[in-house]
């Protein structure tokens, strides 16, 4: 299994992760190129996602088909999200 030190590494690149998401919103970088900062977000947010999900759940450990059908899951909620985000313009 996974250490603790490997799950405190992975804990502080989630944080810094999520501070750099928070201050490219700050910046006010969403009124002036809106669909950058966007893209930017969305990978910040699909990399958390993938960490959270390969070491926090174990899917690291798991069966391939089981990481196809959760990349799926992963798939569908950004197109959601994408979807919804366009729908506010």
């Amino acid at each position: 299994m996974t250490s603790t030190k490997v799950y405190t590494a992975i804990y502080v690149v989630l944080f810094v992760l999520a501070t750099v998401q928070v201050l490219i919103e700050r910046a006010g970088f969403l009124e002036e190129t809106y669909w950058a900062a966007f893209a930017a977000i969305m990978v910040l947010s699909a990399v958390k996602a993938l960490f959270v999900v390969g070491y926090y759940q174990h899917l690291k450990f798991e069966p391939r088909g089981v990481a196809l059908v959760v990349s799926a899951g992963l798939l569908g909620a950004l197109a959601l999200t994408a979807a919804a985000a366009y729908s506010i313009l």
